[in-house]
């Protein structure tokens, strides 16, 4: 794995904003305990010497077995960590959780042949089809998912202190899990939540707390809301054959700027008729997701210090370095250089 270098050692001239959060990039889910220390509050260096072992316990992540084939990249700080999970295809894999935090998972993308999302003390779900799908699960409740992946899945963790709901008239009462349900107002706020913390801002502490607030409601209101409960998200979009091809394509030619009309031409729908279909099914325009993949795939490979960052933007079909660069500033709120500097 590696590892952030811990900024509480350097010297206050030379410290940013990377010393209010932790980040790692790792293949295996062995060194994932670990994690729990760099996302903790910065504390004076002689009270790092606490096992490590003793505050990861505390904060643990979600284990994945096997671990040798999937690919994770976390981010995070304070009460908040958000954390990618890139799965390939073809393998059975297994999901494990229960922590002092709040779990919420989003599934990006991904369908799977079979297997089995459970959390204690509610029925199971063995649906298949998991695109814009959440699963919430309050913290000290068991989790646990397994799943063959019939095409490569990306999932966000979401992991988040109760205490970041204080705030939060609908956190008193608790909030209740959920599995595989589709909400489009928790969707949106839990990605603005994500995009906010991997940001790394150190002055957005208070967006973030105000975006915990938001999604406390949500997931409040969506609990005893059922009129919600039947999203209608999917409805005038994509179906899901639509959206499988369309993802599909677009993952086989990151490196390439994707014509809309072959986009449309693979769903069999007129141009117009596609992108208003996708914008409902996605949320985000057909362009602006393309970009965001590729600013995903540009994340896993500014991790290898092995490859250049020009072999990078070359990759992704940026002719210059700079466009890649202004593209991935504007995507995270990082220029490649300073991101990829976070790892040892």
């Amino acid at each position: 794995m590696k590892k952030l270098v811990d900024d509480r050692t350097r010297p206050s001239g030379a410290q940013n904003r990377a010393t209010m959060m932790g980040m790692y990039v790792s293949d295996s889910s062995e060194s994932m305990l670990q994690m729990a220390v760099s996302a903790s509050p910065i504390r004076p260096v002689e009270e790092v010497q606490i096992s490590r072992s003793y505050e990861a316990a505390l904060h643990p992540t979600v284990s994945i077995t096997p671990s040798e084939p999937v690919k994770r990249l976390g981010i995070g700080w304070r009460w908040w960590f958000s954390e990618s999970v890139h799965l390939p295809v073809g393998n059975r894999i297994e999901f494990r959780f229960q922590g002092s935090r709040h779990l919420l998972a989003l599934y990006n993308e991904g369908t799977r042949k079979s297997g089995e999302t459970s959390i204690d003390g509610i029925c199971s779900s063995k649906l298949r089809g998991s695109e814009h799908k959440l699963t919430f699960v309050p913290a000290g409740r068991a989790y646990r998912e397994w799943h063959e992946t019939a095409a490569s899945a990306q999932v966000t963790f979401l992991y988040f202190d109760p205490a970041a709901l204080h705030k939060s008239d609908d956190s008193k009462s608790g909030l209740t899990p959920r599995i595989y349900f589709e909400d489009p107002l928790v969707w949106e706020t839990a990605s603005k939540l994500k995009k906010a913390i991997e940001s790394a801002e150190t002055n957005c502490a208070p967006y973030l707390e105000a975006l915990c607030g938001v999604l406390a409601h949500e997931l409040s209101k969506s609990d005893h809301d059922p009129v919600r409960e039947p999203t209608p998200v999917s409805r005038g979009g994509l179906a899901g054959w639509q959206k499988r091809v369309v993802v599909e394509y677009v993952e086989e030619h990151l490196g390439e700027q994707v014509c809309l009309l072959k986009l449309a031409e693979l769903a069999r729908l007129s141009l117009h008729h596609f992108c208003r279909a996708f914008k409902k099914s996605f949320g985000i325009p057909a362009y602006q997701y393309q970009v965001q993949r590729r600013m995903e795939f540009a994340k896993s490979r500014l991790a290898d210090r092995a490859v250049s960052i020009t072999d990078i933007a070359l990759s992704l079909g940026y002719a210059q370095t700079s466009s890649f660069s202004s593209a991935f500033r504007k995507a995270t709120g990082w220029t490649p250089t300073d991101y990829r500097r976070e790892f040892e």
